[in-house]
């Protein structure tokens, strides 16, 4: 890191640098020299500048009195073990009409947090002020110290019996049909897991266990598990009416939440529809495959440990995909420079041996397509606890969300507007199906089922009836689909709701 006397005449007319510190020091260091160090090492790294006095908004340039004491004194307090971590720091000399000028870049640490004493002088950087990290900060930089390697631990006393067979099924399906060459798809499923990465040696990794494992299996291992999202008809909680018009209930693992958040994703963008699981295709290059490189990336870089769920929001001019867990590369970067940091590793490989993701960073690219085909901006946030990636809705779109979020009927609908929508639904319902398949339609609403769950939540024995009388009708009509819709009595066959039959559920 290197900057020149211009550049750092430059800095002196602009005090809200965040990466900019100057500190008097003219005999000797001050204290709050630490906190800056802290505070850029935790962050994004920065310039400290000794000589240079700051009075209001005005700099003074005073020089140091002795440089070579106050640069040794400096360095080597930061190799000593005042930190927790011992620190390096590059430094510069500047003359200005005889006063000597010191500069010094402390990196960002690749370690954090770094504090000195104990955690409490634990500093981050926020606009052009040190400002001490709260308990919630420091133990999002301490989970990240194994950023790459959690999701890869054994867990001891878990085998393959721990996953939700149905998941497990659904994944390898999607598998065969988008990745035929796939050289493990027709193994048993013991040795399948342990070559992809769910399982090492017959006990299941922790990205096992979150992308396929069984509710309860998941909340004994990840006990803050859930991945929440919400339809919000207005631009703002604030602004609408009812809190939401959609929630999605809680699910067993990632890639139950998955499927269903990519349904609900569906309607509200214009993309061709396939009668498939996902709804789109491998090769698909529509504005619900921006938003589907979106979902995986925030499904499969969330920090899952974090007090903080990942938590999708579509509101009436937006899209919003939030995770706990920061960005682990400069966002300036974003647009220019391909980064491959996945947070947990073998969850993005499930998705990419799925097809559902790009390699090595390129899904970047993919979410940026979302302002060609809808003229609508993408804008990345991050700090320290959170990353978000937010869609807003163009001129292409525009008015199909407001309508969609709006209109529809969810399962959690706030009890001020409950009475109205559900007397327009049950109107729209009695024109169009019979008893019998509305009330499939609530059973099913946004799950996937087999006909021997149907059934037992049908309280019918009969398989013949309901086929004949109830699933065949629903599935002629287009509210019902197929897993395997080409092979209807196939063994693994799974039934869930098209996008006509979800705008029915009462």
């Amino acid at each position: 890191m290197y900057m020149t006397k211009e550049e750092l005449l430059l800095k002196l007319t602009d005090i809200e640098w965040d990466d900019f510190e100057c500190k008097s020091c003219q005999n000797k260091l001050s204290e709050d020299v630490w906190a800056t160090v802290s505070a850029f090492s935790n962050t994004s790294g920065g310039w400290i500048v000794f000589g240079i006095k700051q009075v209001g908004k005005k700099f003074e340039i005073q020089g140091v009195n002795n440089g070579e004491k106050t640069e040794s004194d400096f360095l080597n307090t930061l190799r000593s073990e005042k930190f927790n971590l011992r620190l390096s720091a590059k430094g510069m000399k500047y003359n200005f009409d005889g006063k000597l000028v010191l500069a010094f870049f402390v990196p960002s640490s690749l370690v954090k947090p770094i504090y000195y004493g104990n955690t409490i002088n634990t500093f981050i950087r926020t606009g052009s002020g040190d400002r001490r990290a709260t308990e919630t900060e420091i133990m999002a930089m301490m989970r990240d110290q194994a950023f790459g390697s959690k999701s890869e631990q054994v867990v001891e006393g878990t085998s393959i019996s721990d996953l939700n067979k149905g998941s497990l099924e659904t994944f390898r399906n999607q598998i065969r049909n988008d990745n035929p060459s796939f050289p493990y798809k027709n193994l048993s499923d013991e040795q399948f897991c342990d070559k992809v990465g769910i399982s090492k040696d017959g006990r299941l990794t922790i990205g096992g266990i979150l992308m396929l494992g069984q509710r309860d299996v998941v909340q004994r291992y990840v006990s803050n598990f859930w991945i929440d999202y919400l339809e919000i008809p207005g631009k703002s909680l604030a602004e609408a009416q009812v809190r939401y018009t959609y929630r999605m209930q809680e699910q067993d693992n990632i890639w139950e939440s998955y499927q269903i958040i990519l349904q609900r994703l569906r309607n509200f963008v214009n993309a061709p529809y396939e009668a498939r699981p996902d709804g789109i295709g491998a090769e698909d290059e529509s504005q619900l495959y921006a938003l589907r490189e979106g979902l995986t990336n925030c499904c499969a870089h969330a920090d899952y440990f974090s007090p903080m769920h990942p938590t999708i929001r579509v509101f009436t001019d937006r899209i919003e995909l939030q995770n706990p867990g920061r960005f682990m590369f400069p966002l300036s970067e974003l647009r220019t420079q391909i980064h491959s940091i996945p947070r947990n590793p073998n969850i993005i490989k499930f998705f990419r041996y799925a097809k559902l993701g790009e390699n090595a960073g390129y899904g970047i690219d993919k979410i940026l397509a979302w302002e060609q085909l809808t003229k609508g901006k993408v804008e990345f946030e991050s700090d320290l606890v959170s990353s978000t990636i937010t869609y807003w809705i163009g001129e292409h779109v525009s008015g199909q969300v407001g309508g969609q979020v709006g209109g529809q009927v969810g399962d959690q609908v706030s009890e001020h507007a409950s009475d109205q929508v559900s007397e327009h639904a049950s109107d729209q319902v009695s024109d169009q199906v019979s008893d019998q398949v509305q009330r499939l339609i609530n059973i099913i609403r946004d799950r996937v089922f087999t006909m021997e769950v149907l059934m037992k939540k049908l309280k019918m024995t009969s398989r013949r009836y309901v086929r004949v009388n109830i699933l065949n009708p629903a599935i002629k009509d287009g509210y019902v689909l197929r897993a395997y819709p080409d092979q209807p009595k196939h063994p693994k066959q799974r039934y869930y709701l098209s996008e006509k039959g979800l705008k029915l559920v009462k």
